[in-house]
C-alpha cells in the first residue's frame, strides 16, 4: 500500500464554485517537492491540511474532519472504464492519490501512518458538490456519484508529518466496530434510517455526521 501522488491545487476561477470569490482549488496536480501535513483547525477557518494547497470555500471545505482527502487509483480506473475518459491523479481533487488501499471498506476512526511521522484518521466519504460536477463536466454526475457510493475517504491529522509522493501507507489501527466508510455515506445521503448505527463508530466520525446521527436518534425517541 502506498501514495501514489501528493496532490495539490491552486485557487483558479470557476463558473461553478460557491464561494464568495468563484474560485476553486478542486483542479489538483502531483507535487514533485516534499508536503507538510497538519491540522487545519475547524471549519470556517482551517482550510487544507497540506500547505500549499487551496481551499477556497472554507464554509463547506476543509477544517480538521476535511484536511486530507484521499482517493484509490484502482477507482479512478474503474470510473476511466466508465466515463470512457483518462482521468490523472488529482481528477477528483484528491490530495492523495492511493495504490492498494480498500478506501470503501476502510473503516471510521482507521488510522493510516503515511511516510515516518504523518498518521491520518479515517472520519467519513465525501458528498458531491455541483463545483465537482462542473469541475469533470458530466452531466447527471452528482446523482450518479452518489447511487455508486464510491466516495474516497476524508482524514483528519493525528500526528503531522512530511510525505511525499510514492511513500508507503501502513494501517496501523482498526477499530473493533464496522462502521465503514460506505456504510457513513449511504446514512448521510440516501439511507437516513441508518445514522443511528453511525454512533458505534463514536467521537471519530465527522463532527457533523455525529451531530446528524444523535438528532436523528433524539427525533425518533420523541416521536415514541
Amino acid at each position: 500500500m502506498k501514495v501514489l501522488t501528493v496532490n495539490l491545487g491552486r485557487p483558479t476561477p470557476s463558473p461553478h464554485s460557491d464561494g464568495a470569490d468563484g474560485l476553486t482549488g478542486i483542479g489538483k496536480l502531483p507535487s514533485d517537492a516534499p508536503v507538510r501535513v497538519a491540522d487545519p483547525g475547524p471549519r470556517g477557518s482551517g482550510g487544507s491540511g497540506l500547505a500549499g494547497d487551496a481551499v477556497c470555500d472554507l464554509r463547506h471545505h476543509g477544517g480538521t474532519d476535511q484536511a486530507v482527502y484521499a482517493y484509490a487509483r484502482e477507482e479512478l480506473d474503474a470510473w476511466e472504464k466508465q466515463l470512457g475518459r483518462p482521468l490523472p491523479n488529482g481528477a477528483f481533487g484528491e490530495n492523495l492519490t492511493t495504490l492498494g488501499l480498500p478506501m470503501s471498506h476502510a473503516r471510521i476512526g482507521e488510522r493510516w501512518r503515511i511516510g515516518d511521522e504523518l498518521v491520518l484518521e479515517v472520519t467519513s466519504g465525501r458528498i458531491p458538490c455541483r463545483t465537482f460536477a462542473g469541475h469533470l463536466g458530466e452531466r447527471g454526475w452528482v446523482k450518479r456519484f452518489t447511487r455508486e457510493g464510491v466516495t474516497g475517504a476524508y482524514l483528519r491529522v493525528i500526528e503531522p508529518g512530511t510525505i511525499r509522493s510514492g511513500d508507503p501507507v501502513e494501517v496501523v489501527h482498526v477499530p473493533g466496530h464496522e462502521i465503514t466508510v460506505a456504510l457513513e455515506f449511504r446514512a448521510t445521503t440516501t439511507e437516513r434510517e441508518l445514522l443511528p448505527s453511525l454512533l458505534e463508530a463514536g467521537d471519530a466520525l465527522h463532527t457533523e455526521t455525529l451531530r446528524a446521527a444523535r438528532a436523528y436518534v433524539a427525533r425518533q425517541s420523541s416521536a415514541v
